[in-house]
């Protein structure tokens, strides 16, 4: 056996989300968001579920901050519900939504865990949906007055911030490929959306610096790797293409106020144009404090002509996949940490979600799930890879903390090192509950 050590100072977290696992959807002033709307329509989420219920934690959050507790982490992240802080979207606060987030708030200090709030994570309430939702402009201000507000109330005792989570999936899985709320197949919609979630945090993290000014922020997008298949250029060239397509258009605009031009001109052949107004890129570009990374998986790619807009093919490494068909590439982890450090420089990096779908059941009390274990050990010692290669990374969270909706998929694939019984709430920790702790507790771990 062989001991991965990681560094002392590296900081050890677990994550949620808000729609995932709250339920109460009809509760404390809550109104509809994107998602209950999406998953109430037949045909949008695999056997018509649906987060009504989840895994009802907007009553069990102090059992969930109890395992929190004991699992030992330093951090928890987690994210708030638009539509149960301010149910019209704009304008007034509910109290009973803000007294929600102040008793989790109290609750993760009181048991010296450290909030990191993730102000949107993909709930736009309904009501401005029906506005225009994020392919409006007029919506970023809308984001930019509830930010504000959670930074006044909440500024005081969560220092850690992310303002958007995985941007890619919010414009083009959303919008252009259909999958999630509010399920459009436009590419001009995915490209406006895109800059106007962009733009969104910008306005925030300029707001953030009056309001916190103690405090740090930064946003969560996410990636995979696509390693070419050959050396040839065509492969080459694929796989930059496909993967400038969550990186370049993501990050550019934010560490170099630019997007990728190679992108702009592919999207206009396909009738999509960026509408960018003067001013917009200066915002985008403020100064951020930390930079989330969520990674699960990659592979290999290669040219092909009629592979879909950026003209590439993945190809599985091998037959080794999570019980979500998610090839695994630890490889690709590290590689694409070395890479954004490359190219973006020594902005400190947290891994805001890192994790895998086995869905193991409960067998005697007890949760087997060693191949969860594996894929923890195979990333983590990527991530020290890394580490030793200079990239600042001072954090890591692992998705996820419990079993949940799993937003298009449903509650058949299961991320959580802890299993919920979605009948009951009953909670079970994992194998790989206990793994993590202790990993977490010695800073290292044998492969």
């Amino acid at each position: 056996m062989t001991t991965i050590q990681l560094p002392e100072t590296l900081k050890w977290g677990a994550a949620t989300a808000s729609y995932q696992i709250e339920g109460a959807a009809h509760e404390g002033g809550r109104t509809p968001s994107i998602w209950d709307v999406f998953s109430h329509a037949p045909g949008n989420v695999k056997n018509g579920d649906t987060g009504d219920n989840a895994c009802n934690s907007y009553h069990k959050y102090k059992e969930d901050v109890n395992h929190l507790s004991e699992l030992g982490v330093d951090q928890y992240r987690f994210s708030i519900s638009w539509s149960r802080v301010i149910p019209q979207g704009r304008g007034e606060l509910n109290p009973e939504g803000i007294a929600y987030y102040r008793n989790l708030i109290q609750e993760l200090l009181d048991h010296g865990i450290e909030p990191m709030i993730t102000l949107y994570h993909w709930d736009l309430p309904q009501i401005l949906q029906d506005e225009g939702g994020w392919e409006a402009r007029e919506t970023t201000d809308a984001f930019l007055a509830y930010a504000e507000a959670m930074f006044k109330e909440f500024g005081g005792q969560v220092k850690k911030w992310l303002t958007i989570n995985e941007p890619w999936c919010a414009s083009f899985l959303s919008n252009y490929l259909g999958v999630h709320a509010p399920g459009k197949t436009s590419l001009q919609a995915g490209v406006d959306v895109a800059h106007h979630l962009m733009l969104a945090h910008g306005k925030a993290v300029q707001s953030f610096r009056e309001l916190v000014p103690d405090g740090e922020i930064g946003y969560a997008p996410n990636l995979g790797w696509l390693e070419p298949y050959s050396p040839s250029q065509e492969d080459i060239d694929a796989c930059k293409r496909g993967m400038m397509w969550q990186k370049e258009w993501f990050m550019d605009p934010v560490f170099k106020g630019t997007y990728p031009e190679t992108l702009i001109q592919l999207f206009a052949e396909h009738g999509a144009s960026l509408n960018v107004e003067e001013g917009d890129l200066e915002i985008i570009s403020q100064p951020i404090d930390l930079m989330g990374i969520n990674y699960y998986t990659g592979s290999l790619g290669r040219y092909k002509e009629d592979g879909g807009l950026f003209q590439v093919e993945e190809v599985p490494l091998d037959e080794r996949r999570t019980d979500i068909d998610w090839p695994i590439y630890a490889e690709g982890f590290y590689k694409a940490l070395t890479d954004i450090h490359q190219t973006y420089g020594d902005v400190p990096i947290y891994i805001t979600e890192n994790g895998a779908c086995y869905n193991h059941g409960v067998e005697d009390g007890r949760v087997y799930d060693q191949e969860r274990i594996d894929y923890l050990k195979q990333h983590l010692t990527s991530l020290s890879r890394a580490i030793e290669a200079g990239v600042p990374i001072v954090g890591y969270i692992v998705w996820s903390l419990l079993d949940n909706f799993e937003w298009a998929e449903g509650y058949e694939k299961r991320f959580g090192i802890i299993h919920v019984n979605f009948e009951t709430f009953e909670r079970t920790r994992k194998d790989s509950y206990y793994w993590y702790r202790d990993t977490v507790n010695n800073h290292s771990f044998e492969v």
